[in-house]
């Protein structure tokens, strides 16, 4: 620093040497008058916010817009004559940006304001739609997105799905959707643990037009949110809450209380939620609540009761792990008779269904369309028939895990449905044994056309006999990891069915060969539509040939981990018959490169091909097939 200060003008700074270790470097200075040289490295651009005018040795700063405060500019940007020039402007920079989102519709001062503001939305069904997913989540995209977006039409629909780890979306994200998108109708927050109360409250007095609303692991928002939208937003008709610790009876009565035209609500994992709030939903939306889904509350018989008594438009109600609804709880439901327009009901894991809680809702419910008990470890054979004998209107059953029911069961619902019963499916069902039972012979469910069982270990040959006589009008049979049956029980079934089969899925029925599809194919081919043999390891060419020759309609075929080769692929394209859309080949190790020239073939009318773990097929061969079926999916 003295030689600093002592320098007189005369003294060298590099004192025997240049000051440029490249000569060429010399170019880079630049000269701003007689006795002012600036060295500007090339590696480095300076940035000047406001540019300078050079005039001998002073210099002077030309105005700029930059220089003038945030409250000039916004009065500026609001005074601009359409979206247009305003999208423009917030191209500039982030502060620009962040000014521009921050205008509300009604600050705007143009003369084409009003008509903006009546403009229909041009995407998504009658508004515009946005969706944000991790890293992509953040507030300098909701800004944009709300600038972008009010030329348009206005954004209707806004889905966050995460959030940047170091950018996430905050306050200032959802004041800039409240500012810019008055006409947002959809809501969807998931996972964004920094947004809180205050955001929501943005949303409340800016989207006022609000109708559905999703809040799903936002951890931070509590009872204060909703009594902000519920004031801001009485037009809610769908509303969704999951995992939202913070969220209790205090909230969600006040959406009752302001919101009458409630039609779908979803609470899932609230624990503060409990009697008082679901009460007050039921008894405000009593004649507008059509679909109700309630799981993992601390909810009570007397939830149920008033569901029961109250919920006289419910057409939709699902129930899933409620530990404290005993079998109380469901009688009370059934026998409310208030559920006469209910069609479709959901148990899952709900301790409280027994026989006699099943049988009141099927006498509560005459409306009942479809019903599906899953995890419901009280239920037996009696409470089923029951049901089954109560629910005159019922079309389709779904048991899953349901270990008490067993044949009887099974066989008795089949033999008490009403006329309408067209479905039933059996699922992880261990009660189920293969046993001889003796219907009566002029017992028979003429309406039943689809059937599904899926992983019953118990389920054999003597039960398949037994719905072969029962059940003449199945078109669509689904049986799945049943080791059970063979040849022996399937064959009946095929002869037994009058209406023709349309689709048939046996995967993972190890003891079923080329017998079963002959007769299927000669018998059904005339119907069949979609057959799937995954696993079935007695399966060989001979079945493939018998499905190209009588199968015309088939378009969806399975085989794959059969044993069958290249000739069995052949068959298939030299039949003129068949029109493959889904072929699946996966896990065959005598296919090889050979079948190319028929996979090319069938690939005139195929959209997806299976080549998975197919190792006698060399990636070339693939390479070839990708380039030839340009319109067909093909996985490898």
């Amino acid at each position: 620093m003295s030689k600093l200060f002592s320098f007189s003008g005369t003294d060298d700074f590099f004192p025997g040497s240049s000051i440029y270790p490249n000569p060429k470097e010399s170019s880079l200075l630049l000269s701003l008058g007689r006795h002012v040289d600036v060295y500007f490295p090339s590696n480095k651009r300076s940035r000047i916010s406001a540019p300078f005018v050079f005039s001998g040795e002073r210099f002077e700063q030309k105005p700029s817009i930059e220089v003038l405060p945030d409250e000039c500019l916004f009065e500026i940007f609001r005074r601009l004559s359409g979206g247009q020039e305003r999208s423009a402007c917030a191209c500039v920079s982030k502060r620009w940006l962040t000014l521009v989102s921050n205008i509300r519709r009604d600050e705007i001062s143009d003369s084409k304001t009003s008509e903006a503001l009546n403009l229909k939305d041009v995407e998504g069904g009658g508004y515009l739609s946005r969706s944000l997913e991790g890293k992509k989540a953040t507030d300098v995209r909701l800004a944009a997105i709300a600038v972008g977006t009010a030329s348009r039409g206005g954004l209707g629909k806004l889905l966050i799905r995460g959030s940047n780890s170091r950018r996430g979306v905050t306050t200032v994200g959802l004041k800039a959707i409240s500012r810019g998108c008055p006409s947002l109708r959809v809501l969807s927050l998931w996972n964004l643990s920094s947004v809180g109360d205050e955001g929501l409250r943005e949303i409340a007095d800016g989207c006022h037009q609000l109708q559905k609303l999703d809040l799903c692991h936002c951890p931070a928002i509590t009872n204060d949110s909703l009594l902000a939208l519920a004031k801001g937003c009485p037009d809610l008709t769908d509303l969704t809450i999951e995992g939202c610790a913070n969220i209790g009876n205090e909230g969600i009565q006040a959406v009752a209380r302001c919101c009458s035209n409630l039609k779908s609500i979803s609470i899932k994992d609230c624990p503060l939620v409990g009697d008082q709030g679901i009460a007050s939903l039921l008894t405000s939306a009593s004649f507008s609540l059509t679909k109700l889904k309630l799981q993992a509350l601390n909810i009570t018989d007397v939830s149920l009761a008033v569901i029961g008594h109250y919920g006289k438009a419910v057409a939709d109600l699902t129930l899933t792990s409620l530990p404290k609804v005993t079998e109380k709880g469901f009688w009370v439901m059934g026998n409310g008779h208030g559920l006469q327009k209910l069609k479709s009901f959901t148990v899952k894991a709900c301790l409280g269904v027994t026989d006699l809680g099943l049988e009141a809702v099927g006498k509560g419910c005459p409306n009942l369309k479809q019903f599906c008990l899953r995890k419901c470890a009280f239920l037996s054979d009696n409470g089923l028939v029951s049901f089954a004998k109560a629910a005159g209107s019922l079309e389709s059953l779904e048991l899953e895990e349901c270990h008490r029911v067993t044949q009887f069961g099974f066989f008795g619902s089949l033999l008490n449905c009403g006329p309408k019963f067209k479905a039933i499916s059996l699922v992880n069902c261990l009660g189920i044994r293969d046993l001889n039972l003796g219907l009566p012979p002029l017992s028979r469910c003429e309406s039943l056309r689809s059937l599904s069982i899926r992983n019953c270990p118990g389920f054999g040959d003597a039960s398949l006999a037994a719905l072969g006589k029962l059940c003449p009008q199945l078109q669509n049979v689904e049986f799945c990891g049943l080791h059970g049956i063979t040849d022996v029980g399937f064959l009946p079934l095929i002869e037994k069915c009058e209406a023709g089969l349309v689709k048939v899925n046996l995967s993972g029925c190890l003891n079923l060969s080329d017998k079963v599809v002959c007769k299927m194919a000669d018998s059904h081919g005339w119907t069949l539509e979609m057959l799937n043999l995954d696993g079935c390891c007695k399966i060989t060419d001979a079945s493939l040939i018998a499905i190209a020759d009588n199968c015309q309609l088939i378009s969806d075929l399975d085989i794959s981990k059969c044993a069958i080769t290249d000739s069995g692929i052949a068959a298939l394209a030299r039949s003129g018959l068949i029109t493959l859309q889904i072929l699946s080949v996966s896990g065959c190790p005598m296919i090889s490169d050979k079948s190319l020239p028929s996979l090319a073939k069938l690939g005139q009318t195929l959209l997806g091909l299976n080549l998975q773990q197919c190792k006698a097929i060399s990636s070339g061969a693939v390479d070839m097939l990708v380039e030839q079926l340009w319109r067909c999916d093909i996985l490898f």
